[in-house]
């Protein structure tokens, strides 16, 4: 007599091994279904894992118990049929999946810490109580007697979180997971072409469809998005809006609390683990209305789905580029078909990939072409810097003191962090390079020390030079902080604001020089991309991006896109406000082709122009590209690794080139390769991932390299 097979489940657990792994039912003998949160022995560790299916064991042997489950069907079908494509396509170990669908709080083997309620409420008990020896009780319900505050508020007005878990468990005030809709305030009135961008976006409301809403800076992207929203909300659906950075997030959250009369849940890396489980929460729940995330939001649980936005849909940020390499971008709108519901991309510079779309069907385009209210487009200017010496141009000089005379702000843009990007010694030519990167060390005066802008080593910076002796060690190049002392010099008493990752450090740093700068007094700001990014600042009539050359002989064929997007991101800032802006180009290639197209000012025929140039050389996105990469101390144990990689991944309509060094060949001490796969169709490219990449893991030097698989690569 046959025994019946024993059934299992397959569990995915965070680890870095490819494959799920088969458990065997608790003690309680009953299966827990897909979606579970679980607790299992993992070696000589206990993991939670996440259930991602039943049946028969997939693997022979014994097999260990489920210790626990720890909550019953915890992710829904949806989100596990996502993770599951997710981790085929792009490449990444199933154990991924417990990292992006859930979050810190709930990977934890240890009891985590309830999360404080978001918004109290005042209960009858608490209205009636006597607090006359409870002054700060008593004070905290008179401000409650207005009405639901959140738990931020009180706390800013001078409540202290003893008064209020005391009082909570009094019962004398409430938790609520949301509280009723206020008034919301009502923005500018719509122009034409926003009103039949809503209308568009409205009309596909019941069902799936993706929108790119492609608007100059300045044409009201955001009121188009939150007039859909309003109307969604109003017929009980949930909006997720994703954006790229957290830098982004406490100006957007404020205009739409404001504009839609409800809280807005934000999620991203810059929360505690606390605050991203309530967010978390809340959006399963149903409770958050309104969510404002970086990419990892795009996995958020949702209980009454309605709309999508991803906002600087471009923005090379939606790109995960360690662990899981998945697209924000591309899963959001993977979602939004799953889920049946529209996807609003918008861009005043959209991606290429984002086009090819367009003119593929697969998207549908809607154009914003002026900007909102009285504000016009700067006017474009190229300054010709060569036989120019010094890094402030004359003309830029000129210009920038015109614009300050007459009350204006300056925004420059130089995508470089420091003092000097080289240092070099005028004897022998000796340069300070990092001996971990293939890269230059960066000169940081401010610090007093050399950095290396790849993997973080710094050192200090030599007295003489190490070749030759010779004390004269010459600072090249101009970063942000020569620039800000060279406009500090020039334009005093004028304020110089900075904006980079070693200015802006804080986590409110950024924010409250925003608020400064939107005071309207004249101020120079000098920045790297961080200033690019979507800010609307009314005072700054000149913008100026100071170097474009590197960009444009790049070896990287994405370099031109990500050119163009800054330009125009850039030059989007100027002459939002009531006075005319003014735009500058610095290059010494004015005659340059691509220069040519971009300052007549509009991208989306450059962008165009782009895709042919990509098409007719069989590159993304026109064709599908994954990179295979790998690294080690040595650079042969990596070339070697790929080279059999690529044997047992030929395959007809893939075309393999490589190995070949990365554009950086060495970064963070390991020697880095790549294969370039390629093909015509992207189903034929995942495919072969898909079916070849755990036998990979079986190869000899598997484990003595560090690999991954980068499906539509950002980077290169």
């Amino acid at each position: 007599m046959n025994r019946p097979a024993p059934q299992a489940v397959q569990v995915a657990v965070p680890v870095p091994l490819p494959g799920l792994f088969d458990y065997l039912a608790p003690e309680s003998g009953r299966l827990p279904a897909p979606g579970s949160r679980v607790l299992v022995p993992f070696g000589r560790r206990r993991l939670v894992g996440l259930v991602m299916g039943q049946g028969a064991p997939t693997t022979d042997g014994a097999l260990k118990r489920i210790e626990r489950v720890l909550d019953d069907q915890l992710v829904g079908r949806d989100l596990l049929e996502l993770i599951e494509w997710c981790a085929r396509y792009y490449g990444f170990v199933p154990g991924e999946a417990v990292n992006l669908l859930l979050p810190g709080a709930l990977r934890r083997t240890r009891p985590f810490r309830v999360p404080p309620p978001r918004f109290l409420a005042l209960t009858a008990a608490g209205s009636e109580a006597d607090l006359k020896r409870a002054p700060r009780q008593a004070e905290i319900r008179q401000w409650l007697e207005s009405g639901v505050l959140s738990r931020s508020d009180l706390l800013a007005r001078g409540a202290s979180t003893t008064a209020l878990t005391r009082m909570l468990d009094a019962g004398l005030i409430e938790s609520i997971p949301t509280p009723p809709p206020s008034p919301a305030r009502p923005g500018p009135e719509l122009n034409e072409e926003q009103r039949r961008a809503v209308a568009s976006i409205l009309r596909q409301r019941h069902g799936f469809s993706a929108l790119l809403l492609a608007g100059v800076t300045g044409s009201g992207k955001t009121e188009v998005y939150l007039h859909v929203a309003r109307r969604l909300l109003d017929r009980g659906r949930q909006v997720i809006i994703l954006i790229p950075e957290i830098g982004l997030t406490p100006q957007l959250v404020r205009r739409i609390e404001a504009r839609l009369g409800r809280p807005a849940f934000t999620y991203h890396s810059g929360l505690s683990e606390g605050e991203r489980l309530a967010t978390w929460q809340a959006a399963r729940q149903g409770h958050a209305d309104v969510i404002v995330g970086t990419r990892s939001a795009v996995f958020l649980p949702l209980l009454r789905p309605g709309l999508i936005v991803v906002d600087e849909e471009h923005d090379g940020s939606f790109k995960q580029q360690d662990g899981a390499r998945y697209h924000g971008r591309d899963v959001a709108v993977l979602r939004a078909r799953r889920l049946g519901i529209p996807i609003v991309l918008g861009s005043a510079t959209p991606s290429l990939e984002s086009l090819n779309n367009t003119e593929a069907g697969r998207y549908r385009l809607l154009e914003l072409t002026r900007r909102a209210g009285q504000a016009r487009q700067p006017h474009w200017r190229v300054i010709d810097q060569r036989g120019q010496s010094g890094y402030l141009a004359p003309q830029l000089q000129t210009t920038i003191a015109r614009h300050l005379d007459s009350g204006g702000q300056v925004l420059l843009y130089r995508n470089r962090r420091g003092y000097a990007p080289v240092l070099m010694c005028n004897a022998c030519g000796w340069q300070a390079d990092c001996q971990r990167c293939s890269a230059h060390m960066t000169w940081h005066r401010q610090d007093e020390r050399l950095q290396c802008h790849h993997c973080g080593s710094s050192a200090r910076r030599p007295l003489r030079c190490p070749e030759c002796g010779d004390p004269q060690l010459a600072e090249l190049g101009v970063g942000t902080e020569r620039l800000e002392e060279l406009l500090s010099e020039r334009f005093a008493p004028v304020p110089v604001h900075r904006v980079d990752r070693d200015s802006m450090s804080g986590k409110e740093d950024f924010e409250k020089l925003l608020e400064t700068v939107r005071g309207g007094k004249p101020c120079i700001l000098v920045g790297t991309q961080m200033l690019a990014k979507g800010h609307h600042l009314p005072g700054v009539t000149l913008a100026a991006v100071l170097d474009v050359d590197q960009a444009l002989f790049s070896a990287d064929f994405r370099a031109p896109e990500r050119l163009g997007q800054a330009v125009c991101q850039v030059a989007g800032r100027a002459g939002r406000g009531q006075q005319a802006g003014e735009f500058l180009l610095l290059t010494r290639h004015p005659e340059h082709p691509l220069l040519a197209e971009l300052v007549k000012g509009r991208y989306l025929p450059y962008a165009r122009t782009l895709l042919e140039e990509r098409r007719a050389a069989a590159l993304p996105p026109a064709t599908s590209l994954a990179l295979l990469c790998a690294q080690a101390h040595q650079p042969e144990p990596a070339r070697r690794f790929l080279a059999e990689c690529a044997r047992k991944l030929t395959t007809p309509g893939i075309e393999i080139s490589g190995p070949m060094p990365a554009i950086m060949s060495r970064r963070g001490g390991y020697w880095r390769f790549q294969l370039w796969l390629q093909a015509e169709r992207r189903a034929n490219l995942a495919h072969l991932l898909s079916a070849s990449v755990p036998a990979l893991y079986d190869l000899p030097l598997a484990r003595k390299v560090r690999w991954h698989v980068d499906m539509d690569p950002a980077e290169l």
